[in-house]
């Protein structure tokens, strides 16, 4: 569980990985919530149908992502054949143990992967966490398991940037 911490987003409560976005879908649904709310089939679909093409970007790099993923690691592989299946099935959804969250990177759950999205946005963190800046893209907090990336757009995390994460995020896991 979020360790009495005050989490406002997407996703499941008991998320193992929890990616921080600075923004959030501009209305009164998303700005009044007081915690992480799961979503429900097809709302994905209607949140980028509502908000536009950078949320349906959002969406689909971090389901990417969980499909780069060790599969002996993480389940997200065996429960869809596709990263697009797995999107419009899972990704937000109550036991999905994946969470967007809307704000402050920091409040982290210890016990969870916490990926802030965005080096300025990231930057705001610098001074919580001993970062060590392994390129231009990505910083690694191990101790705390936070890992500051690129944002997730198809231009700031590119395929290659998607896999260089899941490595971190794998080896984050494997060394526990």
């Amino acid at each position: 569980m979020a360790e009495n911490k005050i989490y406002r987003g997407l996703g499941d409560s008991d998320f193992n990985i929890g990616v921080f976005i600075q923004n959030e879908p501009d209305s009164a649904e998303f700005s009044s919530l007081t915690s992480i709310q799961a979503l429900q089939s097809g709302d994905i679909t209607r949140i980028s149908s509502a908000f536009g093409n950078g949320w349906r970007k959002v969406f689909n790099v971090y389901a990417k992502l969980l499909f780069a993923l060790d599969s002996q690691l993480f389940p997200y592989q065996s429960l869809a054949s596709s990263w697009q299946q797995y999107r419009d099935q899972y990704l937000l959804q109550q036991g999905s143990k994946t969470a967007l969250i809307f704000g402050s990177p920091h409040q982290i759950q210890t016990n969870a992967i916490n990926i802030i999205t965005g080096r300025h946005f990231g930057a705001k963190s610098e001074s919580e966490f001993e970062f060590v800046w392994v390129d231009h893209h990505f910083a690694l907090c191990p101790p705390h398991r936070v890992i500051i990336c690129p944002y997730f757009d198809y231009r700031q995390l590119t395929n290659a940037r998607i896999e260089q994460l899941s490595v971190y995020i794998n080896q984050f896991v494997q060394n526990k």
